[in-house]
């Protein structure tokens, strides 16, 4: 029994040699497809595995332990992108924050549009400013200083002297043609901007890659000071660490009941009411990640199938001359076989590629680094649609054929 099958396994493998080297280029071309199919499966399913990795990372490398919201933290498109201030009277409530027992700071930051012009520019643009009450471990600076201060918050009389000191991230370098040492007018409105002359001091990625935008960074009295909002003092939200020997749950739950008119999160907690407000985009990309593995293995059982139809006629006058439907059957599923194991390895080892390639528009588009992500679950998901449903549908289609008339096909 054994035998048999093995000299049975040995000549469909021949017959499948003798089949690939007769039709080379329709093999070929049947590899590129499924090795595209397996490609585009593994690039969008990694963009949304990216997507959420890259937001917890984002959460994470905050080194923050709470987020006080007032209400819904709603993404806004002003100014290119950001978060909307819904948090007022933001310095009293981070002091407030504060005296309880168990937080070891609480920080307010708050993100505006402004308006921003160079010196070699003749018009305004706008950007997001970021405002934080100092600079500290959790703000990354990769060239020049951290801002000094805010002195002239002076307690909340605003009358402190102005650092005149601004972060920058590098594509925001870019875009306005400057440096660390240079100068740039910044306001919340035109007339504003026209009379607040500042010294870039460094330049940070932090809040670039926090928003997904370009960024001009400022002490945060600075930003109150020139878009006009010292009175309320708004933030998007306030940000808490805890004491290393605290639970960050037990001072959360202590703070809610303290608090109830405010949302107090975990960073996880937090992400996910971010990303509340983009249910659709992220639908729309869970829909995608689904149509490309539906279209994966529609484009595999489609390609296999047609590789087989068309050795009808080769495969009927096999049948003719005696081959069992078992052989021939084997024949076809050694074919469809070799073609996923050639088209999804294929696929696969273009998939680094293309994630790199990704990443790279990702990163001058949205300003995030590593979007695309993969894993070995994704690898090995490719693979097994590659091979087990173009084994599969090959074997299927060489089936039907044995079932015809072999007259028929000749």
């Amino acid at each position: 029994m054994v035998r048999r099958l093995w000299n049975r396994s040995r000549v469909a493998v021949g017959l499948t040699l003798a089949q690939l080297r007769q039709h080379k280029f329709r093999f070929a071309l049947a590899i590129v497809g499924v090795s595209l199919a397996v490609l585009s499966m593994t690039l969008l399913a990694g963009a949304g595995v990216g997507v959420i990795d890259t937001g917890e990372q984002q959460f994470e490398q905050a080194d923050r332990d709470l987020w006080v919201t007032s209400g819904a933290t709603q993404l806004t498109t002003a100014g290119g992108g950001g978060f909307e201030n819904t948090l007022q009277d933001s310095r009293s409530t981070a002091a407030s924050l504060e005296e309880h027992d168990g937080v070891n700071n609480a920080v307010p930051l708050a993100f505006e549009t402004v308006y921003v012009r160079s010196d070699s520019d003749d018009e305004f643009r706008t950007f997001v400013g970021s405002g934080v009450p100092g600079s500290g471990a959790a703000v990354q600076v990769t060239e020049g200083d951290e801002l000094q201060g805010d002195p002239h918050y002076a307690d909340g009389s605003y009358d402190g002297n102005m650092t005149g000191e601004v972060m920058i991230d590098a594509e925001t370098a870019d875009d306005l043609g400057i440096d660390v040492g240079d100068t740039i007018e910044v306001g919340g409105s035109l007339a504003a901007a026209r009379d607040n002359t500042v010294t870039v001091v460094g330049i940070s990625p932090t809040f670039e890659q926090m928003l997904g935008t370009p960024t001009v960074t400022m002490p945060l009295s600075e930003l109150h000071q020139t878009t006009g909002t010292t009175q309320t003092e708004p933030a998007t939200f306030i940000t808490v660490t805890v004491d290393d020997d605290a639970s960050v749950s037990e001072v959360q739950d202590d703070l809610e009941q303290v608090y109830p008119e405010y949302e107090i999160r975990s960073n996880q907690q937090q992400l996910e009411a971010v990303l509340q407000e983009q249910v659709l985009v992220l639908a729309a990309g869970g829909t995608l990640v689904l149509v490309a593995v539906g279209a994966g293995i529609a484009l595999t059982l489609n390609l296999l199938s047609l590789v087989v139809y068309q050795q009808r006629q080769e495969l009927s006058a096999l049948k003719a001359q005696g081959i069992s439907p078992f052989l021939l059957v084997t024949t076809v599923g050694c074919q469809g076989l070799l073609i996923g194991i050639l088209g999804g390895g294929l696929g696969l080892l273009l998939t680094p590629v293309g994630v790199s390639a990704l990443n790279s528009i990702a990163a001058m588009v949205v300003g995030f680094d590593g979007l695309v992500q993969t894993s070995s679950v994704l690898y090995v998901g490719g693979g097994a649609i590659a091979v087990g449903i173009g084994t599969i549908a090959a074997a299927i289609a060489g089936w039907r054929i044995g079932r015809m008339s072999a007259l028929s096909n000749l």
